[in-house]
């Protein structure tokens, strides 16, 4: 539950996450369309929720604000 808050900053900063506290879940919806994914923690669950931080943050689904262009 520590974690919770965290991961509340971190998806407040990107326009394109949507976070979603529901029936003891917590669920981030990264994207849109078909390629939208959706990574589920129980909302208490410290060890997932700091997993998906880090997906957000440095894993696969990172910011792609702020790199270089690439045509």
């Amino acid at each position: 539950m520590k974690q919770l808050g965290n991961l509340a900053i971190v998806c407040a900063k990107r326009p394109e996450v949507l976070m979603q506290i529901y029936g003891g879940e917590v669920a981030v919806h990264v994207g849109t369309g078909p390629d939208r994914a959706t990574l589920l923690a129980a909302w208490d669950n410290d060890a997932e929720i700091t997993r998906i931080i880090y997906e957000l943050n440095f894993g696969k689904y990172k910011s792609k604000e702020g790199l270089p262009y690439a045509a």
